[in-house]
């Protein structure tokens, strides 16, 4: 179920923008609106301004502007829901939730209400961990043995779980509490139950600490709230790694570790490194790479690979050079490919055989490691090594099976220059046209296109009948709920620039952004079900109505040219903002760079959308 976007727009009314970025930013008063240094990229002289008028944010350095929602998204990596959910506890409101029975709604509030007294739970282990830490010398010996700092300890929460079966009873009063196991803390082993006695006495169930004897990894979600462990072994002994079970707030192949505590460091350095351990975050951040994440022993996933698309559009993935290191890089390449546009940018570190981060950057230091990190394969490359592995290209059998091997991974891939460029390649590999190869390919799936889409011009006024234009708007709403996949392909700023237009069209691109993080790709017979009591139900339907009779399919570059020349608008409008305040401001070469920037952006984007 959706938020309702009048209770959206009560809480923006109710929350001060000013102090929900002052939280987090230093703000100081500069004429109408506040100034400080932008959260989002690194600088040294002030260019992010806040609007107590519009309670909007807007920073002329990297363009990143919104709402207070707009902020924390951005600010903390969270979802549309997350960031509203947690707004609103700032002052005390409950989230509604549109087309949910009252049944419904309690079974929401007790999950909610269910997770907040997990979180606590777990946030009380952790400093029971944290202290069991400070007293224990071979776990401080272990840290200290592989190169960690008190520093590096406190800002990651890293503890130890010392040896016995319930050393928890001592940190929570009723060890019989039931939210001990739920939270993955305590073990109930059903298996081993004394009988019921003659009497009819109830049977005893033993229960046991999880983690014993371990080191432990705190893993944090956006906010910052521990909603799970992992605890490392002090020897070799199996297994080395155990993590918390999946729980109601807690699933691996959702969360990275380390997320919350590299926000900083992966907007300040331009990229997240995902690595596959948690020794690896720590010492690489202890090296002065503390823009590191890993999966939780699981393979990637979508869900992973969108996570850090929100924190940032270049994405390093690294890798044990063995054959284990391999197949989790051929996984984490088929968890990008689908997001993969051409504004992002996925990459795939392979460190030597012997060595993975923590060990490598500890023997040969931080700079052999950068080096590594800058040759690091595209995925352009990466994809084509995958495609032709076990080929012999010398072959036409092997040349065959490199075609067939490709199309797999070309398919997933958002339309786009990149999406046409391995086309190219591919086909050059394989001996063979690229548009024999589209062809081949087009027959062994079906919807795969004969042809690379041609391009339409945009429907103008004709003369001759009485049908008005189809505007920008309309029609890039109309192709967004054709393949509301395409959603996910697009940047922030396209995501903004949407939501951003004028009713009914932003109201409904926010709706269908709200749809999309909480429930993923849909079809327009599930978005037409759950657009039933929208406001604007009836003018999207409408606008789908008119879509299918004139035949309209989603057309990539359609798209991409509405797209485009929105953004030409806008850039000639923040152009003009950007110079007025230089002209106040001569000695400020921010600005100017900005102004020059916005300027080769629009005329780029003109040279390539002929149609504005």
């Amino acid at each position: 179920m959706s938020i309702p976007q009048t209770f959206v727009q009560e809480l923006l009314n109710r929350a001060d923008i000013v102090d929900v970025v002052g939280r987090h930013v230093t703000l100081k008063k500069g004429g109408a609106n506040y100034m400080g240094l932008c959260p989002f990229h690194g600088e040294k002289s002030p260019s992010f301004s806040v609007s107590p008028t519009k309670q909007f944010f807007h920073c002329f350095g990297c363009g990143k502007s919104g709402d207070a929602i707009a902020f924390l998204m951005e600010h903390t990596g969270a979802t549309f829901v997350e960031a509203v959910h947690d707004l609103a506890g700032q002052f005390g409101l409950v989230v509604p939730q549109e087309q949910a029975s009252a049944q419904d709604r309690a079974r929401a509030a007790h999950i909610k209400a269910k997770q907040v007294t997990l979180t606590e739970v777990l946030e009380r282990a952790a400093k029971a961990y944290q202290n069991e830490l400070k007293l224990s010398d071979k776990a401080k010996n272990y840290f200290k043995g592989r190169g960690l700092s008190g520093d590096i300890a406190k800002a990651f929460g890293l503890g130890y779980a010392p040896e016995g079966w319930r050393s928890l009873a001592g940190v929570f009063p009723d060890y019989a509490d039931a939210l001990l196991v739920e939270s993955g803390l305590v073990i109930e082993n059903t298996d081993e139950q004394k009988s019921s006695d003659a009497a009819g006495r109830s049977a005893e169930v033993k229960r046991y600490d999880r983690f014993r004897d371990r080191v432990m990894f705190p893993i944090r979600n956006t906010k910052g709230e521990c909603i799970g462990f992992g605890g490392r072994v002090l020897d070799n002994s199996l297994p080395k790694y155990l993590n918390s079970p999946e729980t109601p707030v807690f699933s691996k192949g959702r969360e990275l570790y380390g997320l919350y505590e590299a926000r900083t460091a992966i907007r300040d350095k331009g990229y997240g490194l995902v690595t596959e351990g948690y020794m690896d975050v720590v010492a690489l951040a202890q090296w002065g790479f503390g823009n590191s994440v890993a999966t939780l022993g699981t393979a990637c996933t979508s869900d992973h690979v969108q996570k850090l698309f929100r924190a940032t559009d270049n994405v390093i993935f690294s890798f044990d050079g063995d054959k284990a290191g391999v197949r989790a890089a051929h996984k984490a390449l088929v968890a990008s490919l689908p997001l993969a546009t051409d504004t992002r940018t996925v990459k795939f570190l392979f460190l030597p055989d012997e060595h993975d981060p923590d060990s490598f950057i500890r023997e040969h230091g931080a700079q052999a490691f950068e080096k590594y990190v800058q040759s690091a394969k595209p995925l352009s490359r990466f994809l084509i090594e995958v495609a032709s592995e076990n080929c012999d290209l010398a072959s036409a059998e092997g040349r065959a099976k490199m075609s067939s091997q490709a199309m797999s991974l070309w398919m997933p891939l958002p339309d786009g220059a990149l999406k046409r460029q391995l086309a190219s390649s591919i086909a050059e590999q394989v001996q063979i046209g690229q548009q024999e190869l589209l062809n081949l390919w087009r027959v062994k799936n079906q919807s795969m296109p004969s042809r690379v889409p041609h391009k339409p011009a945009l429907r103008t006024h004709a003369a001759t009948t009485r049908t008005m234009p189809v505007s920008r708007a309309d029609q890039a709403l109309r192709l967004l709920l054709t393949d509301n996949t395409a959603w996910g392909t697009l940047t922030a700023e396209e995501h903004h620039l949407l939501c951003d237009l004028p009713a009914p069209h932003g109201e409904v691109f926010t709706w269908l952004d709200h749809q999309f993080m909480e429930y993923g790709a849909q079809n327009w017979a599930a978005l037409s079900t759950a657009l039933q009591d929208e406001p604007f139900a009836a003018f999207t339907v409408k606008q789908m109505r008119a879509n299918t009779e004139t035949g309209g399919e989603f057309n990539a570059e359609e798209l991409r040219t509405i797209l485009n020349a929105e953004q030409v608008e806008r850039l000639k409008m923040e152009e003009q903002e950007v110079l007025q305040l230089f002209v106040k401001n001569p000695e400020n070469k921010g600005l100017r760079e900005r102004y020059e920037a916005l300027k080769t952006k629009r005329l780029h984007l003109l040279k390539v959308t002929p149609l504005v």
